[in-house]
């Protein structure tokens, strides 16, 4: 609220000087308070006037507002941190944060690379869920398919199966296997 005031202020002051130099006729006023006009007499009460005028405290001139406000943004950080101050970017301009921008720039690196590194896990994760997924589901189908081929290739659907099937000429054994000794295993 007193910067608004100030800067109303200098704004005045800033009208007031441009005012103060001409004339309503676009005559150019004598800045000192003397007139030109030797023959007009000051009565008592405009001397008054100006003696009260003299004693108010003499406005800044258009060069030192000027001046001070070419140097508002070197002027260091106040103490007193406010939300119109952050929002402003009036913060931005402090010396302490002009020394701390590389400081700035890396952490905003480094928050970066953690969201793009995070992203990329992230994708990898999902990968290797649906790849699990599909791992599983090749397992279940690898053991069906093995309890399917076992349960075709037992004698007794073989058996079923060929005798189902008159053409065939194999026929299941009606006598055991004969053992054939040979000398190499006769001496063992």
């Amino acid at each position: 609220m007193k910067k608004e005031e100030n800067i109303n202020k200098e704004e005045q002051a800033v009208i007031d000087l441009e005012t103060a130099d001409t004339l309503p006729g676009g005559e150019e006023a004598d800045v000192d308070g003397e007139e030109e006009n030797p023959d007009i007499e000051i009565e008592e009460g405009e001397e008054e006037e100006e003696s009260e005028q003299q004693e108010q405290p003499t406005r800044p001139t258009l060069k030192e507002v000027i001046e001070e406000n070419a140097r508002e943004d070197e002027k260091p950080f106040s103490s007193t941190l406010a939300l119109k101050t952050i929002l402003g970017g009036d913060i931005l301009n402090t010396q302490a944060i002009r020394r701390q921008v590389w400081l700035i720039l890396l952490i905003t690196f480094f928050a970066i690379l953690y969201v793009s590194n995070r992203y990329s896990c992230q994708k990898q994760q999902i990968k290797i869920d649906k790849l699990n997924k599909e791992l599983k589901k090749a397992k279940y189908k690898t053991l069906s398919l093995s309890s399917v081929l076992t349960e075709r290739c037992r004698e007794s659907h073989v058996v079923e199966l060929m005798s189902a099937t008159n053409d065939s000429t194999i026929h299941p054994a009606d006598q055991p296997p004969y053992i054939i000794m040979t000398p190499s295993d006769r001496q063992q």
